[in-house]
């Protein structure tokens, strides 16, 4: 059977994370490991994430990054909270933030402290810069895409742009997700444990590390992708009939010669001036304008069928909501169903919607969405039962603004005792 079945553990059950991330690049981090069986308990202060509230092009990221995981809300700046996070901490395996540097420090929970209370920790920090001249410096995904070459490459001449999406921030909490494995494993021969740092600027340098590259081979610096010299003729996008759209890509002779074949291009598979792809390259210039009068004719949905049965790339132009009904995806699993709790969904209400899964699978099978994003403080009062506080301490750091926390359901469980977690 999948490693991903109901019966079978996933690859990082019995791990446990304790996350104090927000925004973008932690709760990814944080959102890979639970993926991967992980218990990962969110601590959030009393007001909660910040995402849970954000609008416009932040509105999806509380709902995105925090898939099965649990919500413990708590004032770590009380000396009675910050213990309860230390007791967290104690029983951990990895603990992972991404607060500006020293803010961790200054409240009791920087890596020196917390691994003086447990010597296997894993402490995972997401930062704008690893330590060096620009590590004081205050970094966002489009600081650091105009700072690091993305902006320039995306954008036309001049005109610097950022990518369209959170390159930065999501690659970045992978890749603290990847140094927290590769730890556990270190782990296992040391038994100790380490920090961890992953930095939104260096991963931007990782993504332009092919177009520096090509400097230094070349000898010439790589122009921006709306200007490059492309390394095949046909690698653009065509506006066809009616108006639409579609990404068409030519990258072989052999290909070109189906292409030709397809749409009637007598002529131009014979012109001995283009026969190769390296001279149709040079012939861009006239060649296109040739190619893009001639696709006028037909609508996307024609060439479409035409590129998918001689096996030739192309893309329709699609846009995000798009997605959801993409055929694809809904009949391979890559979207799972959810429900967004109120104050997850940015709308003030429950929102039945579906979400993307991790895109890779083990023994065949999509990893599964085990739990909705939670809401803010669902899971204080089984977390605290965890750590041995009585049901009368629980309510004290309630009234006390403390911790917050929901009703437990009738029945709940509320996990195991704390004989339970110390023996974990």
């Amino acid at each position: 059977m999948s490693g991903t079945d109901a019966n079978q553990p996933l690859p990082y059950s019995g791990v446990r994370v304790i996350e104090m991330t927000h925004m973008v690049m932690g709760p990814t981090c944080g959102m890979v490991l639970a993926d991967l069986g992980a218990e990962v308990i969110k601590v959030e202060p009393m007001t909660g994430d910040s995402t849970r509230a954000l609008r416009g092009s932040g509105a999806g990221f509380f709902g995105t990054f925090n898939r099965n995981k649990k919500s413990i809300a708590v004032d770590v700046k009380d000396p009675r909270g910050l213990e309860i996070v230390h007791k967290l901490v104690g029983h951990a395996d990895i603990f992972s933030e991404n607060f500006k540097s020293g803010t961790m420090e200054k409240l009791g929970l920087g890596y020196a402290a917390l691994s003086t209370l447990n010597p296997r920790l894993i402490y995972v920090s997401h930062k704008g810069f690893l330590p060096g001249p620009y590590d004081h410096r205050t970094a966002l995904d489009e600081v650091v895409q105009m700072m690091g070459g993305l902006a320039y490459m995306t954008g036309p001449e001049g005109r610097p742009l950022r990518a369209g999406t959170s390159v930065n921030d999501i690659m970045g909490g992978m890749f603290g997700a990847i140094g927290a494995m590769a730890a556990l494993a270190q782990r296992e021969r040391t038994g100790k444990g380490q920090e961890v740092q992953s930095a939104l600027f260096e991963n931007n340098v990782f993504l332009v590390a092919q177009h520096m590259m090509q400097y230094a081979v070349t000898g010439q610096a790589a122009a921006p992708m709306p200007s490059r010299v492309s390394a095949w003729a046909v690698y653009d996008v065509f506006s066809v009939k009616n108006g639409e759209q579609i990404f068409l890509a030519v990258v072989s002779d052999t290909q070109w010669a189906l292409f030709c074949d397809a749409f009637g291009l007598t002529e131009l598979k014979s012109d001995e001036r283009i026969a190769t792809n390296n001279q149709r390259v040079e012939a861009r210039e006239w060649l296109l304008p040739i190619l893009r009068r001639h696709m006028e004719a037909f609508t996307a949905a024609e060439i479409s069928a035409v590129f998918e049965r001689i096996g030739l790339p192309y893309a329709p132009i699609t846009k995000p909501q798009e997605l959801f009904d993409d055929p694809h995806l809904l009949a391979t699993g890559g979207l799972a169903n959810v429900t967004l709790p109120p104050d997850a969904s940015g709308a003030g209400q429950a929102v039945e919607t579906r979400t993307a899964l991790l895109p890779l699978t083990l023994g065949g099978e999509r990893l599964r969405l085990r739990a909705a994003p939670p809401a803010l403080g669902q899971d204080t009062h089984s977390l605290l039962r965890q750590l041995g506080y009585s049901e009368n301490e629980t309510k004290q750091l309630v009234d006390a603004g403390v911790v917050r926390c929901q009703a437990p359901p009738v029945g709940d469980p509320s996990g195991p005792s704390a004989n339970e977690l110390a023996s974990a």
